[in-house]
């Protein structure tokens, strides 16, 4: 472990760190000098069960590289147990710097097909498992006047999927709550972004193949997307190199990383005297049509094999 490397002296939070993309990342902070707080339920990829091994292997696996590290097993879901989570980081080191909003669940469907209680579990977790920890630490990042959020994300929401109608609004959600909470701590130092992972893990290996399309998509993840090469890009916006760096969304595919963009207006039309809706059906047509955006999902619009 790099004692003197970009995060030294910084506590760190990861929540679902137990596996895949998270379990990388919080190795990756740890041997930057990091203290971790290994956070992980335990749960199967549908939120079901509850298991300390994982969080409890990482942490060792961090202590036997020479790091710091301490398990926490609270649901992010749970207002009292996100609470107990940035607990663990002040009671085991003192303080916290970063929180890194991984935990995930997947329960897809087709929307039509879709359950109230295969929506509220993936919001929970998701969106309002990220508010409650976020907001768990933000009175500790305000009284030291810095501090940093990461917020997983996915294309799922920022472009589209189908079959993922909790999980794409859960990640779209994400969108608004990063840029808010960018805005309203930017004068306590604080710095909040999205990253878009795209590699092998759990959820993307409970993705249907029921098509040759999906079948090859999916393959193709499995073999060439290492959950290590997301690490990197969650050291560096924790690090003091990326303090001027906030409210942006980056997507790490392979070896490739992209900024993405926002929303902001790109045509407009105008009419003295305002607009009636036959107006509208004769003008927005030919007005925009080529600038609308088309109907994709993810896999097309990220469509070459990774670098």
């Amino acid at each position: 472990m790099a004692k003197d490397g970009m995060l030294k002296s910084k506590v760190a939070v990861v929540t679902g760190a137990g596996r895949g993309i998270g379990r990388a990342m919080a190795l990756a902070m740890a041997a930057e000098g990091a203290k971790v707080v290994v956070n992980d339920l335990g749960t199967g990829i549908d939120g079901q069960g509850k298991d300390a091994g994982p969080a409890q292997q990482v942490v060792e696996e961090i202590k036997a590289q020479g790091g710091e590290a301490a398990a926490n097993t609270d649901s992010v879901a749970d207002w009292n147990g996100a609470q107990g989570i940035i607990a663990t980081a002040i009671d085991k080191f003192g303080r916290i710097d970063c929180v890194v909003n991984n935990a995930g669940i997947l329960r897809d469907r087709m929307f039509h097909k879709m359950e109230p209680e295969e929506w509220k579990a993936v919001i929970d977790v998701h969106l309002n498992g990220a508010f409650f920890v976020s907001r768990a630490a933000a009175p500790h990042f305000r009284r030291q006047a810095s501090g940093c959020y990461i917020h997983m994300t996915s294309g799922a929401g920022l472009i589209g999927n189908v079959g993922q109608a909790n999980y794409a609004t859960a990640k779209i959600g994400l969108q608004g709550l990063s840029k808010s909470i960018a805005l309203d701590m930017k004068p306590f130092n604080v710095r909040s972004n999205l990253l878009s992972p795209r590699a092998w893990s759990r959820m993307v290996g409970s993705i249907p193949t029921n098509t040759p399309e999906q079948a090859a998509f999916v393959e193709k993840l499995k073999k060439g997307l290492d959950p290590a090469q997301i690490a990197p890009m969650a050291v560096f916006l924790a690090s003091e190199a990326a303090k001027d760096i906030s409210g942006q969304i980056f997507t790490v595919i392979g070896n490739e990383i992209f900024l993405l963009s926002q929303p902001r207006p790109i045509r407009a039309i105008h009419r003295d005297g305002g607009w009636t809706p036959q107006a509208l059906a004769e003008r927005v047509p030919q007005a925009f049509k080529t600038s609308f955006t088309p109907l994709e999902r993810t896999m097309d619009v990220f469509c070459w094999d990774p670098i």
